[in-house]
């Protein structure tokens, strides 16, 4: 473990908002981040969470205490590059080994600019967490041969308490394309990798809020191609696709300043386009149909959540991501709920009684996580050739 190579890493800070400090390890870039620090409870997938959109300005920690023991490759990214802040986890493994591998982590980190800290006590900063709520920190990476001395902690307090909160935080059309383009990149299988589809059966308009390519290859398994717009792209220029079905995406920061997503989503949904919204995009929705969003004081980020759908009955474990949620006692008439979570009770799933439109809350490709709730892709699917066939 890493605590057997202290001497090959400089130290690093982590500072929270509060005045908490933990001293560790630097794993990645040089440098100071700051960030709203929250905690995944995955055990793998550490690639597809610091690539993750929807982490844009915010520190991860991974409870899980060995992090790095597979490596990364070129494969199981889910953006362009590293959007999460830092990374905070306790132990680094000696070894990197996967027939995939093309870097270890802390290569991965340098080469990516990301600053990260390890050797720390992830289960007490958890706890902390967990008991506190989310807060701002700031990790500070150190160059060899400096050291953690007090007027460097003090400079870490105050960066840390000098970042924005992620209340009001329009992060959205920051994380978003900036061009229009096409997808037809389907899921990937082992020995032949990423696949292509060839014969779409439906043309999706996907906003891309800070979307998750796993999202974008699941609908283009089930016979989709995409067509990825920019995150403030009008209704207008939507319907003039003519699209079979418009996708709302997941992304980072809070919903309610989204004004243009929700004014766009709201015309959609009413000219009747089959809608499927997740994350950022189920709340997206939800505000457009009346309702009323909050930010949590115990935010989802993990892999093992436990969602009901209230028409079956049926639990699934589900891959969750967000620090907003739909308040249940804002609901409009048209709009009902299809899933809660069965570790708080908050909203997981609605659906328009009126239109052709639903949306859920965790992450249906699960990527990293379990693959329970991708039935929702299906019923997207079953949603559009219904409005085919009416045609």
């Amino acid at each position: 473990m890493l605590l057997s190579l202290k001497g090959s890493f400089p130290p690093a800070i982590l500072a929270l908002a509060d005045g908490t400090v933990f001293i560790g390890n630097s794993i990645g870039a040089v440098g100071t981040t700051v960030g709203e620090v929250v905690f995944n409870t995955a055990i793998t997938g550490y690639q597809e969470i610091l690539t993750d959109p929807s982490y844009c300005q915010q520190i991860v920690t991974l409870t899980y205490p060995h992090i790095g023991n597979y490596g990364v490759n070129a494969e199981d990214i889910e953006a362009e590059k590293v959007h999460a802040a830092g990374l905070i986890i306790k132990d680094l493994p000696l070894l990197a080994s996967n027939f995939r591998l093309t870097h270890t982590l802390p290569q991965y980190l340098v080469r990516e600019n990301t600053v990260a800290i390890a050797n720390i006590d992830t289960r007490k900063l958890t706890r902390l967490l967990r008991d506190k709520g989310a807060q701002n920190g700031a990790i500070v990476g150190l160059a060899e041969g400096e050291s953690a001395t007090p007027e460097r902690i003090a400079q870490a307090v105050a960066a840390a308490q000098a970042a924005p909160s992620m209340k009001g935080l329009d992060l959205a059309k920051v994380v978003s394309t900036t061009k229009t383009y096409t997808w037809d990149q389907t899921e990937w299988q082992l020995g032949q990798g990423y696949g292509q589809q060839t014969a779409p059966r439906f043309h999706v308009v996907a906003y891309d809020y800070g979307v998750k390519l796993n999202i974008l290859r699941m609908l283009a398994e089930r016979g989709c191609k995409l067509t990825v717009v920019p995150a403030q792209t009008p209704a207008a220029d939507v319907l003039a696709m003519n699209p079979d079905g418009v996708f709302l995406s997941n992304g980072p920061g809070d919903p309610q300043p989204c004004d243009y997503a929700i004014q766009a989503t709201k015309e959609l949904i009413e000219a009747g386009v089959p809608t499927f919204g997740i994350c950022l995009g189920h709340q997206i929705m939800a505000l457009a149909s009346g309702a009323t969003t909050f930010k949590m004081a115990n935010s989802h980020h993990g892999a093992n959540h436990p969602v009901k759908d209230l028409d079956t009955g049926r639990v699934s474990i589900t891959s969750q991501n967000h620090g907003f949620a739909v308040d249940m006692a804002s609901l409009p008439a048209n709009l009902r709920p299809t899933h809660v979570s069965l570790f708080d009770g908050t909203l997981q799933g609605l659906e328009r009684t009126d239109k052709p439109a639903f949306c859920f809350q965790g992450h249906p490709e699960a990527s990293p996580g379990p693959h329970d709730i991708a039935y929702m892709f299906d019923r997207f699917t079953a949603l559009m050739a219904k409005a085919q066939e009416n045609k």
